[in-house]
């Protein structure tokens, strides 16, 4: 049996998860990457998106991220996210409703709206919708 990471995710909220895992993808800025036990340390910035990961069982777990840093040790990821929840807590009907306020501010045009923060707001809602919807 392969030897098992320590997998830490937290916001400045709370801690997330806080569990072993055998492997753990994530979506990194320059393109996704996996870490296994044993892995040469880096440290990278993180975009939004979906980290994977599977538990000691084996069991396929997702979590839905929104940028941070990551840090992987050869026993340890840890994950420092702007937000961050497991698939299950999704909320569809939240996210859809962030999707359709997104939309309205980047079509109304107005020079009150800020182009950039309604832009990552509907990537955020529809990287969460994606992920619910992957079940």
């Amino acid at each position: 049996m392969a030897e098992n990471i320590r997998l830490e995710v937290v916001t400045p909220e709370k801690s997330v998860v806080s569990e072993n895992a055998q492997i753990v993808m994530a979506p990194g800025s320059l393109g996704e990457f996996g870490v296994l036990a044993g892995h040469t340390p880096f440290l990278t910035t993180l975009k939004t998106g979906a980290l994977k990961y599977k538990d000691e069982s084996g069991s396929e777990r997702f979590l839905f991220i929104s940028s941070g840093f990551a840090e992987a040790l050869p026993d340890r990821v840890t994950v420092l996210a702007e937000s961050a929840e497991r698939r299950r807590d999704i909320d569809i009907q939240r996210a859809k409703a962030a999707v359709e306020r997104a939309e309205q501010r980047i079509q109304s045009g107005g020079e009150d709206v800020d182009f950039v923060r309604a832009k990552a707001a509907l990537m955020r809602a529809i990287s969460r919708i994606q992920l619910a919807e992957s079940r």
